[in-house]
């Protein structure tokens, strides 16, 4: 398990040991068992390479296993990739960098369940049960420099998703760093692959033509309205030095996705970047709900980790999101915290959280801010009716950082759910139509209490904290709010919640 020292690193969030984290590699769901393989440098001088961690049954307790990858030979990095059960075992694609060029590698552990149960004493040693099979795709058909692989599994019938799967389906970029190409392959045995072309959009994607698109990523959800098997389609845009990453409801035809939703932010937040999705051991999938997790640094490749407060003061830096349940209603994707957050959140020695079930008319606010240990605020989350807005401009360590700003819909429900697990701070709002991740250091020691005002016509319905004090939540309802419903609408209602 990581070492959790310092108060800005989490306890429930995935973490590096030590060292630089990067985007997450890939993610598979054995069971009940998580296995989260991300890119990381043990320090700064050192090339990238895959860690492993795993987590039985709920996604909060995270256990340290050995490297699966690391450099060889002239590789001077080893990144993104993907990673699927297959063969009896498990599969790992990965983008091999070796100069000026890129291919995508593949290794393959005989036995998922024998990585967690050993541990080496070195932490840069490698796990044995790790073989590495080889190049499967390269320089081909004019395409060039493979890197950063998806692969899922392809379908039995594209007529009728419900006949289930056959093959391999994987998207990967191709060509020059400032103008990258999808394209999209196809395999039978996850060995051998095929460029089927490059991915076209069909129909208003929502994209400009010369928008720089990485790290795409693709999983499959039922819409809870029309029931029809879905792609959904995540990449990330590379804008103005900022991560801005997204999704695209459709179909994929070969190469061809017919787009039904165009391009929308996943996440609003300061500090969400590049989302996995995650791959299932069980031969039969459920396309009720999907499983992603994003890097929580909205700065992306173009970021400089020793400047973290969290590098400077504790050795670490970067963090991976909540493993967020995804489903697909009427074309849109909403997101929700996993089951257990709470349990966890009483569990551990410091998280916390606020929950609220507000009516909030326009031209009204909640506003919740979030104190240190004296009291100064480090972070607002304000709720405005058909707007949420993440400020931590006030914090010295964030100061002048533009606001985060989420749109909202006029929906009669007004909902707020907020954790705060060391220096990062997750938002889900209206039944998990909007989702906001920031990092938000505190200074003068950990994250202390929620501080809820309320402005014009807002009421808070009922509301919840969760603190680990006492194993706990703190709930209100609808009688013991008289002194937070009762106030002139013109001056706003403060006081601490704890």
């Amino acid at each position: 398990m990581a070492n959790v020292s310092g108060h800005h690193r989490p306890e429930l969030h995935i973490t590096a040991e030590s060292g630089v984290l990067f985007a997450p590699a890939g993610v598979l769901l054995d069971g009940n068992t998580w296995h989260f393989f991300h890119q990381y440098r043990p320090s700064p001088e050192h090339g990238p390479r895959w860690a492993h961690q795993f987590a039985e049954r709920t996604p909060f307790v995270w256990d340290i296993c050995d490297d699966v990858l690391a450099p060889e030979g002239d590789e001077t990095q080893v990144r993104a990739g993907s990673v699927v059960a297959n063969n009896g075992g498990v599969d790992l694609y990965f983008t091999s960098v070796v100069g000026p060029t890129s291919t995508i590698q593949l290794a393959h552990i005989n036995d998922i369940r024998g990585t967690t149960e050993f541990i080496n004493e070195d932490e840069l040693e490698l796990d044995p049960d790790v073989s590495r099979i080889g190049e499967v795709v390269g320089n081909t058909d004019g395409y060039v420099k493979f890197r950063s692989p998806c692969v899922i599994p392809g379908w039995e019938n594209q007529g009728n998703r419900d006949e289930g799967h056959s093959g391999w389906l994987m998207l990967a970029v191709t060509g020059p760093v400032e103008a990258p190409t999808v394209v999209i392959l196809d395999s039978a045995d996850g060995r051998e692959w095929d460029i089927v072309g490059p991915l076209t959009l069909n129909g208003l994607s929502g994209l400009e033509a010369d928008e720089v698109l990485v790290a795409p990523r693709m999983l499959r959800l039922r819409d809870e309205v029309d029931h029809e098997i879905y792609d959904v389609l995540m990449v990330t845009i590379e804008q103005d030095g900022i991560d801005i990453s997204g999704y695209l409801v459709g179909q994929l035809n070969g190469s061809e996705f017919d787009v039904k939703t165009p391009f929308t932010r996943i996440d609003f937040g300061h500090d969400f970047s590049r989302p996995r999705n995650t791959n299932y051991a069980e031969s039969t999938i459920d396309y009720d709900y999907a499983h992603i997790f994003g890097l929580m640094n909205g700065v992306g490749r173009l970021d400089t980790p020793t400047q973290h407060l969290s590098w400077k003061e504790e050795g670490w830096a970067n963090t991976i999101s909540f493993p967020r349940l995804v489903t697909l209603q009427d074309g849109s994707v909403f997101q929700t915290p996993p089951e257990g957050l709470l349990d966890a959140i009483h569990e551990s020695e410091s998280a916390a959280g606020w929950t609220g079930l507000c009516e909030i008319p326009s031209t009204s606010a909640v506003e919740v801010a979030l104190l240190d240990q004296e009291g100064e605020i480090a972070a607002t989350i304000t709720h405005r009716h058909n707007q949420l807005v993440i400020d931590r401009s006030m914090n010295p360590n964030h100061a002048g950082d533009p606001h985060a700003i989420a749109p909202l819909t006029d929906d009669d429900t007004d909902s707020l759910f907020i954790v705060i697990d060391g220096s990062t701070v997750e938002v889900f709002a209206d039944g998990g139509y909007v989702s906001m991740a920031s990092r938000v250091y505190f200074n003068n020691g950990p994250f202390k209490e929620f501080n809820v005002t309320t402005t014009g016509g807002a009421t808070i319905v009922r509301q919840e904290t969760h603190f680990p004090d006492d194993f706990s939540s703190v709930a209100l309802d609808i009688d013991d709010l008289t002194d937070l419903t009762e106030f002139d609408e013109n001056e706003p209602h403060e006081g601490p919640v704890r």
